[in-house]
């Protein structure tokens, strides 16, 4: 579990490759915690070696990809939160850059908090002013009503475009986008 201190929010920061340990435990507790929002499974993650987790954390935090994370504690030895940013490859070259916000997470006793919204305006900030974005895209269950609800607040539209779910293709993902400034 993730540590409150003072009653404020964790630190929010960039990942950094250094921080593979760090990565596995949090992307081991989002798999465990919510196994239908992630395309990965939680016994294939748990197979990873050291090695693997390290290119992963390294590939997180390059140039085409934004992490930012919570952590808690004065040695920010434990993470709580997660997202990542991407740029999406354009379909054609005359469309502006477009961002894609994706494994997004925080910690159960971190939610309702203002953590989240922390880190998405920190998204969607790094996705405006350094990977160049115009705007941003994320997918979300049709059924998740709660993402559906926070994403709206957040200036989050669904396009009409929907994708078959990843782990339940019975069910669909719903294309939401936000133009950013």
């Amino acid at each position: 579990m993730c540590d409150s201190w003072a009653g404020q929010l964790p630190r929010t920061r960039r990942l950094h490759a250094s921080d593979w340990q760090l990565l596995k435990a949090v992307r081991l507790e989002m798999l465990s915690d919510t196994p239908m929002a992630y395309v990965e499974r939680l016994d294939a993650a748990r197979r990873h070696t050291e090695s693997q987790w390290q290119e992963r954390a390294a590939a997180m935090s390059g140039d085409a990809s934004i992490t930012l994370v919570a952590d808690t504690g004065e040695d920010g030895s434990k993470l709580c939160g997660l997202m990542r940013v991407v740029l999406k490859h354009p379909e054609s070259a005359e469309k502006p850059p477009q961002a894609m916000l994706i494994s997004v997470y925080v910690a159960p006793e971190h939610r309702g908090l203002g953590l989240a919204d922390e880190l998405l305006s920190e998204s969607c900030k790094a996705a405006a002013e350094e990977l160049g974005a115009e705007s941003i895209e994320l997918g979300v269950h049709e059924e998740n009503v709660r993402a559906l609800a926070f994403y709206r607040r957040h200036g989050f539209e669904t396009t009409g475009a929907s994708r078959p779910y990843p782990q339940d293709t019975s069910k669909l993902e719903l294309v939401m986008e936000r133009r950013l400034p």
